[in-house]
């Protein structure tokens, strides 16, 4: 036994399913339950009332899948800046050359298109793939060195420098991953009625927009937010990715995210767009029990056209989000009421009285 092995260990953290949520759209069309492993007890409730609002809504939440790709970008070395517009140019015309290495790599990666930044006599390329069920962080970079060989040895005046150059962007803040997408892209959208807003929310459409206006967007710009402008997304990502085994720190590139609301004649419409959900539903980490039992219950585990599982796991994602920011945004807009929850779930008896 290695030394990896004798302190091999696991990490309880409390799982609890909540729901159902009302999901339709171009992935789902059902109620459905969700697990959620966290530290944080408040989360449940909290995204347990907007899953109950998303019942009294005629269509629920509305979740569109509208892209999805991996990304892994590498790093060359070139002569000078001319060599490198050169390679790219010679790239851009024999993209079918580096889609069949791709397809000779690997039996579900595909190249999507390749990006490209210049700087000095540095070339950056950002290959986008897809790749099934997979979240593809591993077939991706499998993918990336097959094509980073191919392109040393087949044009002139290119050197190694990195298999990964930082433009993909894996698990840092950034722009690009928001402009161009990494993962998973999914908008999760609910109309409320007023009625249900006022005595099920207990706020108004336009408090929440307002707050929405002046915390999620000005406060995130006053704070430097890069492409992102919601209350708490990496709070209900952490939670879902946990108890369905995905890389936890891809949450980092995931919580870039916009949340919108509208007033509309006394209804709320309300939205959370989500263009880096990287999630997967087989590969490393896929084979826990817990984790295979948790995918099995989601429905993210059956027969079906490769790629469909891991895009019904991003939706069911993005529904949970918006539930738990729903709810969030809608507490905050009464003063107290987002202390009095926390003290109730997460305060022992004696703790609550000091």
């Amino acid at each position: 036994m290695n030394s990896i092995e004798r302190d091999a260990a696991t990490a309880a953290v409390p799982l609890r399913w909540v729901g159902p949520i009302k999901i339709t759209g171009n992935v789902v069309d059902e109620l459905v339950e969700v697990p959620m492993a966290t530290y944080e007890s408040p989360l449940w409730p909290s995204v347990s009332r907007g899953a109950k609002i998303s019942r009294l809504c005629d269509r629920g939440i509305v979740c569109t899948l509208v892209d999805e790709r991996m990304t892994r970008s590498v790093l060359l070395e070139a002569d000078d800046a001319g060599t490198a517009l050169a390679a790219v140019r010679r790239l851009r015309a024999t993209m079918s050359d580096l889609r069949r290495i791709v397809s000779e790599c690997s039996r579900y990666a595909e190249l999507l298109d390749v990006h490209h930044q210049i700087a000095g006599n540095l070339l950056f390329l950002r290959f986008e793939f897809s790749t099934g069920d997979a979240a593809g962080h591993n077939m991706a970079t499998l993918a990336a060195d097959s094509l980073l060989t191919h392109i040393i040895h087949t044009l002139p005046g290119l050197h190694y420098e990195s298999v990964s150059g930082n433009f993909c962007t894996d698990k840092k803040v950034s722009a690009v991953n928001g402009i161009l997408g990494r993962g998973k892209n999914v908008v999760a959208e609910i109309l409320i009625p007023r009625t249900v807003v006022e005595t099920r929310l207990h706020t108004t459409a336009r408090r929440v927009a307002d707050l929405n206006i002046r915390k999620n967007l000005i406060g995130t710009n006053l704070a430097g937010g890069i492409r992102t402008a919601n209350a708490h997304y990496a709070n209900m990502l952490l939670a879902v990715y946990l108890a369905t085994g995905q890389d936890a720190a891809n949450i980092v590139e995931g919580s870039q995210g916009i949340t919108y609301a509208d007033d509309q004649a006394g209804d709320l419409y309300f939205s959370c767009t989500l263009p880096n959900l990287v999630v997967g539903t087989v590969g490393n980490g896929k084979s826990l029990d817990f984790v295979t039992a948790n995918l099995t219950r989601l429905g993210c585990r059956a027969a079906r056209e490769t790629g469909e599982n891991a895009r019904r796991l991003a939706v069911v994602t993005a529904a949970s989000v918006l539930c738990g920011e729903l709810s969030l945004l809608a507490a905050q807009t009464n003063p107290g009421e987002l202390m009095r929850t926390h003290l109730h779930f997460e305060r022992s008896p004696s703790d609550r009285e000091n």
